[in-house]
Protein backbone atom coordinates (compact mmCIF):
# COMPACT_ATOMS: atom_id res chain seq x y z
CA UNK A 1 0.00 0.00 0.00
CA UNK A 2 0.59 3.78 -0.40
CA UNK A 3 -0.69 6.45 1.41
CA UNK A 4 0.23 9.86 0.42
CA UNK A 5 -1.47 12.78 3.15
CA UNK A 6 -1.43 16.28 2.60
CA UNK A 7 1.84 16.41 0.64
CA UNK A 8 3.32 20.09 -0.42
CA UNK A 9 6.71 20.29 -2.38
CA UNK A 10 8.00 23.77 -3.60
CA UNK A 11 10.99 24.09 -6.21
CA UNK A 12 13.10 27.17 -5.11
CA UNK A 13 15.13 29.11 -8.21
CA UNK A 14 17.23 31.86 -7.40
CA UNK A 15 14.48 34.10 -8.29
CA UNK A 16 11.14 32.53 -8.00
CA UNK A 17 8.99 29.85 -5.85
CA UNK A 18 7.40 27.31 -7.73
CA UNK A 19 4.69 25.13 -6.00
CA UNK A 20 5.13 21.54 -8.18
CA UNK A 21 2.57 19.79 -5.02
CA UNK A 22 -0.26 21.05 -3.19
CA UNK A 23 -1.80 19.07 -0.48
CA UNK A 24 -1.76 16.02 -2.56
CA UNK A 25 -3.36 12.81 -0.68
CA UNK A 26 -4.36 9.53 -1.88
CA UNK A 27 -3.84 5.87 -1.31
CA UNK A 28 -2.70 3.02 -3.89
CA UNK A 29 -4.01 -0.12 -2.10
CA UNK A 30 -2.37 -3.19 -1.93
CA UNK A 31 -1.75 -5.06 -4.99
CA UNK A 32 -3.64 -1.99 -7.02
CA UNK A 33 -2.39 -0.56 -10.12
CA UNK A 34 -3.06 3.62 -9.42
CA UNK A 35 -1.93 5.68 -11.92
CA UNK A 36 -0.97 9.65 -11.66
CA UNK A 37 -2.37 10.97 -14.74
CA UNK A 38 -1.56 14.71 -16.41
CA UNK A 39 -0.07 17.19 -19.02
CA UNK A 40 3.62 18.01 -18.31
CA UNK A 41 4.51 20.18 -15.21
CA UNK A 42 1.10 19.18 -13.28
CA UNK A 43 3.53 17.66 -10.38
CA UNK A 44 3.15 13.84 -11.02
CA UNK A 45 6.69 13.34 -11.63
CA UNK A 46 7.52 14.69 -8.42
CA UNK A 47 5.02 13.18 -6.17
CA UNK A 48 6.39 9.88 -7.35
CA UNK A 49 9.94 11.00 -6.40
CA UNK A 50 8.42 11.81 -3.29
CA UNK A 51 7.89 8.58 -2.52
CA UNK A 52 10.61 6.88 -4.05
CA UNK A 53 12.64 9.35 -1.84
CA UNK A 54 14.38 11.30 -4.53
CA UNK A 55 12.72 14.77 -2.82
CA UNK A 56 12.29 15.61 -0.15
CA UNK A 57 8.81 17.28 0.52
CA UNK A 58 8.12 20.45 2.73
CA UNK A 59 5.46 18.68 4.42
CA UNK A 60 2.80 16.12 4.55
CA UNK A 61 3.37 12.41 5.13
CA UNK A 62 4.15 9.27 2.88
CA UNK A 63 4.05 5.53 4.12
CA UNK A 64 4.80 2.66 2.20
CA UNK A 65 3.49 -0.94 3.14
CA UNK A 66 2.61 0.34 6.38
CA UNK A 67 6.10 1.94 7.34
CA UNK A 68 5.93 5.96 7.47
CA UNK A 69 9.25 6.53 5.17
CA UNK A 70 8.32 10.49 5.32
CA UNK A 71 6.54 12.69 7.92
CA UNK A 72 7.35 16.62 8.35
CA UNK A 73 5.07 16.85 11.21
CA UNK A 74 7.29 13.70 13.35
CA UNK A 75 10.47 14.46 11.69
CA UNK A 76 10.72 11.31 10.06
CA UNK A 77 13.06 10.78 6.98
CA UNK A 78 14.06 7.21 5.58
CA UNK A 79 16.30 7.18 2.66
CA UNK A 80 15.48 5.76 -0.76
CA UNK A 81 17.44 2.67 -0.39
CA UNK A 82 15.85 1.64 2.75
CA UNK A 83 12.59 2.28 1.15
CA UNK A 84 12.40 -1.12 -0.79
CA UNK A 85 11.05 -0.07 -3.49
CA UNK A 86 11.69 -0.56 -7.40
CA UNK A 87 11.65 2.29 -9.30
CA UNK A 88 11.68 2.37 -13.12
CA UNK A 89 13.08 5.98 -14.83
CA UNK A 90 11.97 7.08 -18.20
CA UNK A 91 15.12 6.81 -19.22
CA UNK A 92 15.13 3.30 -18.02
CA UNK A 93 18.86 4.47 -16.66
CA UNK A 94 20.85 0.96 -17.51
CA UNK A 95 24.55 1.03 -17.20
CA UNK A 96 25.76 0.65 -20.27
CA UNK A 97 28.79 -0.76 -19.36
CA UNK A 98 27.65 -3.54 -17.73
CA UNK A 99 26.23 -6.62 -19.13
CA UNK A 100 22.40 -7.30 -19.01
CA UNK A 101 23.15 -9.89 -15.98
CA UNK A 102 25.49 -7.03 -14.39
CA UNK A 103 22.74 -4.94 -14.59
CA UNK A 104 20.08 -6.84 -12.65
CA UNK A 105 22.04 -7.77 -10.32
CA UNK A 106 23.33 -4.96 -9.25
CA UNK A 107 20.82 -3.46 -6.54
CA UNK A 108 21.17 -6.76 -4.42
CA UNK A 109 24.13 -5.41 -3.13
CA UNK A 110 22.54 -3.04 -0.96
CA UNK A 111 19.45 -5.82 0.13
CA UNK A 112 20.70 -6.37 3.57
CA UNK A 113 21.18 -9.52 4.72
CA UNK A 114 22.74 -9.42 1.33
CA UNK A 115 22.53 -12.42 -0.57
CA UNK A 116 25.62 -15.07 -0.97
CA UNK A 117 26.83 -15.48 -4.99
CA UNK A 118 24.26 -18.14 -5.95
CA UNK A 119 21.57 -16.35 -4.96
CA UNK A 120 21.81 -13.19 -6.61
CA UNK A 121 22.41 -15.69 -9.99
CA UNK A 122 19.28 -17.25 -9.02
CA UNK A 123 17.59 -13.72 -8.01
CA UNK A 124 18.42 -12.15 -11.10
CA UNK A 125 18.27 -14.90 -13.65
CA UNK A 126 14.41 -15.58 -12.39
CA UNK A 127 13.67 -11.61 -12.55
CA UNK A 128 15.05 -11.74 -16.25
CA UNK A 129 12.79 -14.97 -16.90
CA UNK A 130 9.89 -13.01 -15.74
CA UNK A 131 10.68 -10.19 -18.14
CA UNK A 132 11.40 -12.76 -21.09
CA UNK A 133 15.01 -12.23 -21.16
CA UNK A 134 16.29 -15.40 -20.37
CA UNK A 135 19.64 -16.19 -22.53
CA UNK A 136 20.70 -12.56 -22.87
CA UNK A 137 22.57 -12.83 -19.42
CA UNK A 138 25.84 -12.37 -21.13
CA UNK A 139 25.02 -9.73 -23.35
CA UNK A 140 26.27 -6.10 -23.47
CA UNK A 141 23.43 -4.10 -22.14
CA UNK A 142 23.27 -1.16 -25.50
CA UNK A 143 23.37 -4.15 -27.55
CA UNK A 144 19.39 -4.69 -26.21
CA UNK A 145 16.40 -3.11 -28.29
CA UNK A 146 14.54 -0.21 -26.82
CA UNK A 147 11.50 -2.93 -25.54
CA UNK A 148 14.66 -5.58 -24.60
CA UNK A 149 15.75 -2.32 -22.33
CA UNK A 150 12.38 -1.35 -21.13
CA UNK A 151 12.28 -4.98 -20.02
CA UNK A 152 15.67 -5.26 -18.55
CA UNK A 153 15.05 -2.04 -16.20
CA UNK A 154 11.85 -3.31 -15.18
CA UNK A 155 13.53 -6.65 -14.19
CA UNK A 156 16.00 -4.64 -12.34
CA UNK A 157 13.26 -3.23 -10.10
CA UNK A 158 11.97 -6.44 -9.71
CA UNK A 159 15.09 -8.32 -8.32
CA UNK A 160 15.28 -6.78 -5.08
CA UNK A 161 11.41 -8.36 -4.11
CA UNK A 162 10.44 -4.31 -3.79
CA UNK A 163 6.98 -3.82 -1.24
CA UNK A 164 6.21 -1.06 -4.30
CA UNK A 165 6.83 -0.57 -7.94
CA UNK A 166 7.00 3.05 -9.36
CA UNK A 167 6.78 3.48 -12.76
CA UNK A 168 7.75 6.76 -14.34
CA UNK A 169 6.38 7.28 -17.77
CA UNK A 170 8.16 4.19 -18.63
CA UNK A 171 6.91 3.31 -22.13
CA UNK A 172 7.41 7.17 -23.64
CA UNK A 173 10.96 6.28 -25.42
CA UNK A 174 8.82 3.09 -27.51
CA UNK A 175 7.08 3.51 -30.95
CA UNK A 176 3.33 2.99 -30.73
CA UNK A 177 3.54 -0.56 -31.67
CA UNK A 178 5.67 -1.78 -28.94
CA UNK A 179 3.62 0.54 -26.58
CA UNK A 180 1.33 -0.98 -26.85
CA UNK A 181 2.44 -4.28 -26.34
CA UNK A 182 4.62 -3.71 -23.36
CA UNK A 183 0.57 -2.24 -21.83
CA UNK A 184 -0.17 -5.31 -21.98
CA UNK A 185 3.20 -6.81 -20.78
CA UNK A 186 3.47 -5.05 -17.44
CA UNK A 187 -0.27 -5.13 -16.61
CA UNK A 188 -0.03 -8.85 -16.31
CA UNK A 189 2.99 -9.20 -15.00
CA UNK A 190 2.74 -6.67 -11.44
CA UNK A 191 -0.99 -8.46 -11.87
CA UNK A 192 0.53 -12.03 -11.62
CA UNK A 193 3.16 -10.59 -8.70
CA UNK A 194 0.13 -8.46 -7.06
CA UNK A 195 2.66 -5.89 -6.41
CA UNK A 196 1.43 -2.37 -5.43
CA UNK A 197 2.13 0.02 -8.43
CA UNK A 198 2.15 3.64 -8.57
CA UNK A 199 2.61 4.90 -12.42
CA UNK A 200 3.51 8.32 -14.32
CA UNK A 201 1.80 9.24 -17.50
CA UNK A 202 0.50 11.99 -19.48
CA UNK A 203 -0.82 9.66 -22.14
CA UNK A 204 -4.03 9.08 -21.60
CA UNK A 205 -4.67 5.24 -23.21
CA UNK A 206 -2.25 3.80 -20.98
CA UNK A 207 -4.14 5.30 -17.73
CA UNK A 208 -7.83 4.12 -18.99
CA UNK A 209 -6.10 0.37 -20.60
CA UNK A 210 -3.51 -0.74 -17.32
CA UNK A 211 -4.98 1.00 -13.69
CA UNK A 212 -7.47 0.66 -11.33
CA UNK A 213 -7.55 3.86 -10.30
CA UNK A 214 -6.79 7.00 -12.05
CA UNK A 215 -5.80 10.22 -10.47
CA UNK A 216 -5.89 13.19 -13.03
CA UNK A 217 -3.72 15.73 -11.79
CA UNK A 218 -3.28 19.65 -13.07
CA UNK A 219 -1.53 22.50 -11.30
CA UNK A 220 -0.14 20.19 -8.37
CA UNK A 221 -3.50 19.62 -7.48
CA UNK A 222 -5.36 15.98 -8.06
CA UNK A 223 -8.62 17.08 -9.42
CA UNK A 224 -10.20 14.01 -10.09
CA UNK A 225 -9.87 10.35 -9.04
CA UNK A 226 -11.60 7.11 -9.84
CA UNK A 227 -11.74 3.93 -11.65
CA UNK A 228 -11.05 4.58 -15.23
CA UNK A 229 -14.65 4.31 -16.85
CA UNK A 230 -16.10 6.90 -14.67
CA UNK A 231 -13.17 9.33 -14.90
CA UNK A 232 -14.31 8.73 -18.87
CA UNK A 233 -17.53 9.08 -18.89
CA UNK A 234 -18.48 11.07 -16.05
CA UNK A 235 -15.41 14.19 -15.87
CA UNK A 236 -15.72 16.56 -13.71
CA UNK A 237 -14.93 19.32 -15.34
CA UNK A 238 -13.64 20.83 -18.50
CA UNK A 239 -10.48 20.19 -17.92
CA UNK A 240 -10.90 16.53 -17.49
CA UNK A 241 -12.91 16.24 -20.14
CA UNK A 242 -10.62 18.01 -22.78
CA UNK A 243 -7.46 15.67 -21.60
CA UNK A 244 -8.72 12.67 -21.24
CA UNK A 245 -9.74 11.74 -24.50
CA UNK A 246 -11.46 14.02 -26.89
CA UNK A 247 -14.93 15.74 -26.13
CA UNK A 248 -17.57 18.81 -27.61
CA UNK A 249 -18.28 21.27 -24.68
CA UNK A 250 -20.78 23.63 -25.27
CA UNK A 251 -21.43 26.34 -23.05
CA UNK A 252 -25.07 27.54 -22.37
CA UNK A 253 -28.22 28.33 -19.57
CA UNK A 254 -30.15 25.69 -17.81
CA UNK A 255 -33.48 26.18 -19.14
CA UNK A 256 -35.33 23.24 -17.04
CA UNK A 257 -34.90 20.51 -14.70
CA UNK A 258 -36.65 16.94 -14.23
CA UNK A 259 -35.95 13.82 -11.82
CA UNK A 260 -33.95 13.81 -9.00
CA UNK A 261 -30.66 12.12 -7.98
CA UNK A 262 -29.10 10.15 -10.89
CA UNK A 263 -32.00 10.14 -12.71
CA UNK A 264 -31.98 14.16 -13.23
CA UNK A 265 -32.22 15.29 -16.12
CA UNK A 266 -31.40 19.21 -16.86
CA UNK A 267 -32.52 21.14 -21.02
CA UNK A 268 -29.83 23.69 -21.56
CA UNK A 269 -30.37 26.40 -24.18
CA UNK A 270 -26.97 26.57 -25.98
CA UNK A 271 -25.43 28.24 -29.66
CA UNK A 272 -26.22 24.82 -31.02
CA UNK A 273 -29.97 24.55 -29.79
CA UNK A 274 -31.39 23.14 -26.46
CA UNK A 275 -29.52 19.89 -25.46
CA UNK A 276 -31.10 17.33 -22.86
CA UNK A 277 -27.96 16.25 -20.68
CA UNK A 278 -27.51 14.54 -17.40
CA UNK A 279 -26.50 16.48 -14.54
CA UNK A 280 -22.93 15.94 -13.50
CA UNK A 281 -21.03 15.92 -10.50
CA UNK A 282 -21.54 19.57 -8.49
CA UNK A 283 -24.01 20.64 -10.75
CA UNK A 284 -26.95 22.33 -9.02
CA UNK A 285 -28.78 22.36 -12.30
CA UNK A 286 -31.34 25.33 -11.31
CA UNK A 287 -32.75 27.08 -13.78
CA UNK A 288 -30.89 29.56 -14.60
CA UNK A 289 -27.39 28.55 -14.38
CA UNK A 290 -24.65 29.10 -16.78
CA UNK A 291 -22.91 25.20 -17.57
CA UNK A 292 -21.09 24.03 -19.90
CA UNK A 293 -22.09 20.42 -21.74
CA UNK A 294 -20.06 17.67 -22.60
CA UNK A 295 -20.82 14.78 -25.33
CA UNK A 296 -17.67 12.38 -26.52
CA UNK A 297 -17.60 12.44 -30.54
CA UNK A 298 -17.80 8.58 -30.41
CA UNK A 299 -21.03 9.36 -28.69
CA UNK A 300 -23.17 11.72 -31.32
CA UNK A 301 -25.64 9.28 -33.82
CA UNK A 302 -26.64 9.78 -37.16
CA UNK A 303 -29.84 7.99 -35.63
CA UNK A 304 -31.09 7.15 -32.71
CA UNK A 305 -30.56 3.06 -31.94
CA UNK A 306 -33.93 1.18 -31.41
CA UNK A 307 -36.09 2.02 -28.75
CA UNK A 308 -36.70 5.21 -26.74
CA UNK A 309 -34.38 7.57 -26.15
CA UNK A 310 -34.12 11.02 -24.82
CA UNK A 311 -32.08 13.25 -26.93
CA UNK A 312 -32.66 16.15 -29.46
CA UNK A 313 -31.81 16.32 -33.30
CA UNK A 314 -29.41 19.31 -34.79
CA UNK A 315 -28.71 19.58 -38.28
CA UNK A 316 -25.16 20.69 -39.52
CA UNK A 317 -22.85 20.44 -42.78
CA UNK A 318 -19.67 18.79 -42.84
CA UNK A 319 -16.70 21.18 -42.94
CA UNK A 320 -13.52 18.25 -42.44
CA UNK A 321 -13.41 14.47 -42.86
CA UNK A 322 -10.66 12.43 -41.71
CA UNK A 323 -10.12 8.93 -42.76
CA UNK A 324 -8.23 6.98 -39.53
CA UNK A 325 -9.08 3.36 -40.90
CA UNK A 326 -11.19 2.31 -38.01
CA UNK A 327 -13.14 5.40 -37.94
CA UNK A 328 -13.90 8.60 -39.84
CA UNK A 329 -13.53 12.12 -37.89
CA UNK A 330 -15.44 15.26 -39.12
CA UNK A 331 -16.20 17.97 -37.98
CA UNK A 332 -19.91 19.50 -38.67
CA UNK A 333 -20.60 23.04 -38.30
CA UNK A 334 -24.33 24.11 -36.57
CA UNK A 335 -24.63 27.23 -36.77
CA UNK A 336 -21.61 29.23 -35.72
CA UNK A 337 -20.51 25.92 -33.89
CA UNK A 338 -18.17 23.41 -34.79
CA UNK A 339 -19.03 19.91 -33.34
CA UNK A 340 -16.66 16.82 -33.69
CA UNK A 341 -18.17 13.69 -34.84
CA UNK A 342 -16.60 10.05 -35.01
CA UNK A 343 -18.23 7.88 -37.43
CA UNK A 344 -17.97 4.05 -38.64
CA UNK A 345 -16.08 4.00 -42.23
CA UNK A 346 -18.95 2.92 -43.88
CA UNK A 347 -20.71 6.14 -42.91
CA UNK A 348 -17.60 8.34 -44.48
CA UNK A 349 -19.84 11.80 -45.70
CA UNK A 350 -18.65 14.00 -47.95
CA UNK A 351 -17.76 17.36 -47.37
CA UNK A 352 -19.93 19.96 -47.78
CA UNK A 353 -22.52 17.06 -47.39
CA UNK A 354 -26.20 17.90 -44.93
CA UNK A 355 -26.16 15.86 -41.77
CA UNK A 356 -28.78 15.20 -39.12
CA UNK A 357 -27.24 14.28 -35.67
CA UNK A 358 -28.66 13.01 -32.50
CA UNK A 359 -27.36 13.64 -29.43
CA UNK A 360 -28.34 10.96 -26.71
CA UNK A 361 -29.29 12.86 -23.48
CA UNK A 362 -27.32 9.81 -21.31
CA UNK A 363 -24.27 10.82 -23.18
CA UNK A 364 -24.36 14.53 -22.50
CA UNK A 365 -23.01 15.74 -19.05
CA UNK A 366 -23.59 19.10 -17.82
CA UNK A 367 -20.65 20.48 -15.41
CA UNK A 368 -20.03 23.53 -13.89
CA UNK A 369 -18.30 26.68 -15.87
CA UNK A 370 -14.84 27.03 -15.48
CA UNK A 371 -11.36 25.48 -15.26
CA UNK A 372 -11.28 22.37 -12.95
CA UNK A 373 -7.79 23.23 -11.93
CA UNK A 374 -8.68 25.92 -9.80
Amino acid sequence: MIHIDNLHMTYRSADALHQAVRGVSLVAENGSFYTLLGPSGCGKTTTLRCVAGLERPDSGEITVADEVVYSSSRGIWVPPHERQIGMVFQSYAIWPHMTVFQNVAFPLRYVRPRPNAKEVRDRARSALALVKLGGLEDRPAPFLSGGQQQRLALARALVGEPRVLLLDEPLSNLDAKLREEMRSEISELVGRLNVTTLYVTHEQTEALTMSDIIAVMADGRIVQEGPAEEIYASPFGPFVANFVGKTNLVGGTVSSVSGAGPSRWVRVETEIGIIEARAGSGVTANAGDSVMVAIRPENILLEPTNGPHRGVRLSGSVEAVVYLGNMVDCVVAIGSAHVRVQLHPSQKPSRGAKLELFLPAEHCLTMPRGDATG
